[in-house]
C-alpha cells in the first residue's frame, strides 16, 4: 500500500481538525435554527391557547366556548402558512367543538402528556406542535383544550437546511484539502531543497549547502542545522585526507632516507667504522618510524572509535618520576636542570596507561624544545576538587598565534626556525584526545623566546588509598 506523501499526510491532518470544527459549527446552526423555529412556534401556541381560554363564557345556564361568529373571523377557515388546529373537549375527551379547518379529522388527546407540555405528534401524516390544557369555570374543571399548529414548513426549511449543510460540508472540506494542500507544499519547499541537495551531495562534491527559508521558523532551524553538519563532515574530510596525505609524507621520508643510505653502502666496499656510522643512522631512522607507527594508531584508535577506559587509582607522584627517568638520557645530554615539586601524594581515579601516554608525550616536549642547561619544572598542587599538574620550560616557546594550531595533527610550531628539532606533530594531538575523552582540564600558555606552561586539571580519586 502506497503511503500519503508528507504533504498529503499535513493537509488530511489539517482538514480532520478543520472539519471537525466545521461540523461542530454546522450542527450548532441547525440546532440554534431549530430551536429558534420551535420557539416562535411554542409562543404562538400560548398565545392562542391564552386567547381561546379568555372566550370561554357562560349565557343562560350555558357553557359557550366560542361564538359562531369567532370562528368565521378567525384564520382557521383559511388556508395559512402556519394554520392553528383548535379543539374542545368534554371531562369524557369527547369532542364538543373544533376549528373548521379540521373538517372531518380531530386532534388526538394523549393522556402521557402534561397539562400544557409542548410536543410533537402527527396529522394525516404530516407532523404538528401539540398543546393540551384543562378547562375551568369559576374553579370547576369543565373539559380540554387542545391547540395546534402545523411544522410542514417548519420541517421543510429544517430538513432544507440540513440537506444545504449535508452537501456544503463535503464541498468544504474538499476545497479545504486542497488548500491545504497546496500551503503544506509551499510550507515543505525548504524539505524539498533538502532533498535535492542531499541528492547531489557526494564525497567529491561537499561544497553544495540547502539554501535557508526566509522566514526563520523550525523548517529554518532545520536547514541550517544539516548545513552545519556538512560543514563538520566536509571538515572531518578534508582533514582525514590532510592526516592521509600527511601521514603517507611522514612514513615515506624515514623510509627514502633508508633505502637512500643502504644503496649507498653497495656501491662500493667501505671501512667498517663507515658502515658502523651508515647502520646506526638507519636504527635511528627506524626507531623515528616505529615511533611514528605507535602515534598513528594512537592516533587512529582515538580518531575512530572510543578507547576502553580501565580506571583505577593512579599515583602521579610515581608517574611523573618514571618518565622523568626514562627521559634522563635526554636530560643529561642536555644538561637540563629539571626540578620536582609535589609536597604530598597526589592521586586520580583515571586510566593508568593513558594517564603515562599524557606525561610522557608534555614532559618530552618540553624537554625537546628546551635549550641545553635550560630548566624544566613539574609542580602538583591541588585547586578545588582537581589536582592541578604544571609542567613549564623556558624553551623557545610557541608564537601566539600557532597555539590553536599546535593540536592538528603533524602541525609543528616553529620548525622552519629549527629544524634541528625532530618531530612529526602528533604529540599535542592525542594528548588533546586523551584528556577530552578523560575529562581532564588541558591548558597550554606560552610565549616565544620566555617558554611554555603546560596546565593539567585531574579529577579527584574515587577509592580510598591505604
Amino acid at each position: 500500500m502506497k503511503l500519503l506523501s508528507f504533504k498529503n499526510r499535513i493537509a488530511l491532518n489539517y482538514i480532520v481538525g478543520t472539519g471537525l470544527l466545521v461540523l461542530a459549527v454546522f450542527s450548532a446552526i441547525y440546532f440554534i435554527v431549530k430551536l429558534t423555529v420551535y420557539n416562535h412556534i411554542d409562543e404562538n401556541l400560548n398565545i392562542e391557547v391564552q386567547d381561546h381560554l379568555k372566550e370561554i363564557k357562560v349565557e343562560n345556564g350555558v357553557v359557550i366556548l366560542m361564538d359562531a361568529e369567532e370562528w368565521e373571523e378567525r384564520e382557521h377557515n383559511s388556508v395559512d402558512v402556519n394554520p392553528v388546529f383548535v379543539q374542545f373537549l368534554d371531562l369524557n375527551k369527547k369532542i364538543i367543538e373544533k376549528s373548521p379547518n379540521l373538517k372531518n379529522e380531530k386532534l388526538v388527546f394523549h393522556n402521557n402528556k402534561d397539562h400544557f407540555q409542548l410536543f410533537d405528534t402527527k396529522l394525516l401524516g404530516n407532523k404538528i406542535r401539540q398543546i393540551q390544557v384543562p378547562l375551568h369555570l369559576h374553579s370547576k374543571k369543565i373539559g380540554y383544550l387542545i391547540i395546534a399548529m402545523s411544522l410542514s414548513d417548519s420541517s421543510k426549511v429544517l430538513d432544507n437546511l440540513m440537506d444545504t449543510l449535508l452537501v456544503t460540508f463535503p464541498i468544504i472540506l474538499l476545497i479545504l484539502f486542497f488548500l491545504a494542500r497546496f500551503f503544506a507544499g509551499r510550507s515543505i519547499k525548504p524539505i524539498n531543497d533538502i532533498i535535492q541537495t542531499s541528492n547531489i551531495i557526494t564525497k567529491d562534491n561537499l561544497k553544495t549547502r540547502i539554501p535557508l527559508p526566509k522566514t526563520r521558523d523550525e523548517l529554518y532551524t532545520l536547514s541550517k542545522t544539516i548545513n552545519n553538519l556538512l560543514n563538520r563532515i566536509e571538515d572531518a574530510i578534508e582533514r582525514e585526507k590532510q592526516f592521509t596525505s600527511d601521514a603517507s609524507h611522514e612514513l615515506r621520508t624515514p623510509l627514502t632516507v633508508i633505502k637512500g643510505t643502504l644503496e649507498v653502502l653497495i656501491r662500493k666496499p667501505r671501512d667498517s667504522r663507515e658502515y658502523e656510522d651508515k647502520i646506526n643512522y638507519c636504527i635511528n631512522e627506524v626507531d623515528h618510524l616505529n615511533m611514528l607507527v605507535d602515534q598513528l594508531l594512537t592516533m587512529a584508535r582515538f580518531e575512530n572509535q572510543k578507547h576502553q577506559i580501565n580506571a583505577e587509582n593512579v599515583y602521579l607522584n610515581a608517574v611523573i618520576l618514571d618518565v622523568l627517568t626514562l627521559n634522563s638520557e635526554k636530560i643529561n645530554s642536555k644538561k637540563l636542570k629539571v626540578k620536582f615539586d609535589a609536597g604530598q601524594d597526589y592521586y586520580t581515579y583515571s586510566d593508568n596507561f593513558l594517564i603515562i601516554t599524557i606525561l610522557r608525550n608534555i614532559i618530552s616536549n618540553s624537554l625537546k624544545y628546551t635549550k641545553d642547561g635550560g630548566e624544566v619544572s613539574v609542580f602538583l598542587s591541588k585547586e578545588g576538587d582537581r589536582t592541578i599538574c604544571r609542567i613549564s620550560d623556558n624553551g623557545i616557546g610557541i608564537a601566539k598565534g600557532d597555539l590553536e594550531m599546535i593540536f592538528n595533527p603533524f602541525f609543528r610550531s616553529n620548525y622552519t626556525d629549527h629544524p634541528e628539532i625532530k618531530g612529526v606533530g602528533l604529540g599535542l594531538s592525542i594528548v588533546k584526545r586523551i584528556t577530552e575523552q578523560l575529562d581532564i582540564q588541558f591548558k597550554i600558555e606560552s610565549k616565544i623566546g620566555v617558554g611554555t606552561t603546560v596546565i593539567l586539571g585531574f579529577k579527584e580519586e574515587m577509592k580510598t588509598i591505604s
